[in-house]
């Protein structure tokens, strides 16, 4: 056989793997306005970066008609290439083989590049689509799950780990997405389920539909699964792309600084009418987030999740940042069961890495209620305190309006280690509000009094002249400096300038435990 025989033979075998399920399928999979696993590769990394892997791997099995099955590229297509010319790994399970179904080999091919990633500190990216495990290899299939998951928290806090839900996701499947840092998933094309609408009712006699059950508005809204909902494939890959520009390659590394024509020093007068004096007055803290952060920067997580708090990625004076802010317009503005785990699975992942964290407070304290209570608000709510202890990048604080309570503490205080606290003139910080203290202190002087309501608003306005506001907390060194809203924007960019090669060595202990 000639040399050019043999490199026929070749090609010939790579374009069959690359027509995975044929022709057939990949017409199906363009008619639910899904992309093949290649086209998804293709549109995600730059052009002609990509580089296959484990191509003509195969499967052994030989059970429940496996030996008969053809599996082309085993149902997963993975590799490596670049965005924006930074390493990334890929993996995309292509639908048309088997349904994207899991087995060992598929297992296999997604652990190879995962190690591959974690070995050489670049992010891993997972294109999920897929009917879950694949029943016909039986254990070979649950335990290769197993070991992607292994690998998914060995990874954990080494390199970034992101996954799109291109398609459905269920059973077993679901955990490895789960344990990633970011989950974006597609309206009504994405499904995540631990079980089906057809077991649930078959179990429970419960009526449900997929979309109901596992959809991504289901997700992004209710269970706080998922971090972005994306209008169409294109979307979700195209924010992949712009989320990797606010974080690094892994741990030891920092995010790449980006070039802004935005002054570091620009004044933010137009918070004044932002922002209104009155503590009971709403407003949206995403349009302070706007005034602060560089123009255009800020890319909000989980926005349709736990809108009491608003969190997400922005950049001030080109550094990236996190930040993390009370939002009065929704609840306002209190802590509670789903904010906690939002605020501090995020604070985690920036501290893992090396992002600094920039907290805005306007907090009346943690949700009230039997609800919040027999939920464990204690536990969750303690995530918070936890989370903001344990990081070790910097940390600023400003304290904007209201700040009572134990939240007042859980929202980066000095005394969970705020490298800075600023607070605005404005600000109130106290254990509770002005008028539930005044009917609590002088409740007995009140009801005693001949006009009860002008003495009670005379006992109110002692209390905010005297203990809510940002001075006595100055006096005590647990803020740093009051200063004009009109600074603001060059206060944190200075702060943030000052702690650049801030340090800080651990505790010499295995992990803490935290009350999850």
């Amino acid at each position: 056989m000639s040399a050019e025989d043999k490199k026929k033979i070749l090609e010939n075998k790579k374009e069959k793997i690359r027509q995975g399920g044929g022709q057939a399928r990949i017409k199906k999979q363009h008619a639910k306005n899904k992309k093949t696993a290649r086209e998804r590769i293709e549109y995600l990394l730059d052009d002609n970066t990509f580089n296959e892997l484990n191509m003509f791997v195969e499967n052994r099995s030989t059970s429940l008609g496996m030996d008969e099955k053809e599996a082309p590229g085993e149902g997963v297509v993975v590799g490596y290439g670049t965005i924006a010319d930074r390493l990334v790994y890929v993996y995309a399970q292509d639908f048309t083989v088997m349904g994207g179904s899991v087995g060992e080999a598929h297992a296999n091919k997604i652990s190879e590049v995962m190690d591959l990633a974690i070995q050489n500190g670049a992010p891993i990216i997972g294109l999920n689509d897929s009917g879950g495990a694949r029943i016909n290899e039986g254990i070979d299939s649950l335990n290769g799950y197993g070991e992607i998951f292994y690998r998914n928290t060995k990874a954990s806090g080494v390199v970034p780990q992101i996954t799109a839900i291109l398609g459905p996701c269920a059973g077993g499947a679901v955990y490895s997405p789960a344990i990633t840092d970011f989950i974006f998933m597609v309206d009504k094309t994405s499904k995540m389920f631990i079980t089906g609408p057809n077991v649930i009712k078959s179990v429970t006699g419960e009526k449900v539909s997929a979309e109901e059950l596992g959809g991504a508005q289901t997700h992004n809204k209710i269970s706080g699964v998922a971090h972005f909902m994306e209008p169409s494939e294109e979307s979700a890959l195209d924010n992949i792309r712009k989320l990797l520009t606010y974080i690094p390659n892994n741990y030891k590394e920092e995010a790449a600084r980006i070039e802004t024509d935005d002054h570091g020093g620009r004044r933010t007068a137009e918070l004044k009418e932002i922002v209104e004096e009155n503590p009971q007055k709403a407003y949206d803290v995403r349009d302070v987030i706007d005034v602060l952060a560089d123009q255009d920067s800020f890319m909000e997580v989980q926005p349709y999740f736990a809108q009491n708090a608003v969190i997400g990625f922005a950049r001030l004076n080109g550094r990236s940042v996190g930040i993390i802010a009370n939002q009065p317009q929704h609840l306002a503005g209190c802590l509670n069961i789903d904010a906690s785990t939002k605020i501090a699975r995020f604070i985690r992942f920036l501290d893992s890495f090396n992002i600094p964290i920039v907290s805005l407070v306007d907090v009346p304290g943690y949700m009230p209620g039997t609800e919040q209570e027999y939920g464990g608000v204690i536990r969750h709510g303690a995530k918070v305190l936890y989370a903001y202890s344990e990081a070790t990048v910097p940390k600023i604080t400003l304290i904007m309006r209201k700040a009572y309570g134990g939240a007042y503490i859980a929202m980066g205080s000095r005394s969970v280690r705020a490298d800075l606290v600023y607070a605005w003139p404005i600000a109130e910080i106290a254990v509770m509000g002005p008028e539930g203290a005044a009917n609590i202190i002088y409740r007995k002087e009140i009801a005693a009094a001949n006009e009860p309501e002008k003495l009670r608003q005379s006992k109110i306005d002692d209390y905010k002249e005297n203990f809510a506001n940002p001075y006595i907390a100055a006096k005590r060194g647990m803020v740093n400096d009051v200063i004009k809203m009109e600074a603001t924007r060059a206060k944190l960019i200075n702060g943030l300038e000052m702690m650049v090669n801030k340090r800080e060595n651990k505790q010499d202990k295995k992990h803490g435990n935290i009350p999850l």
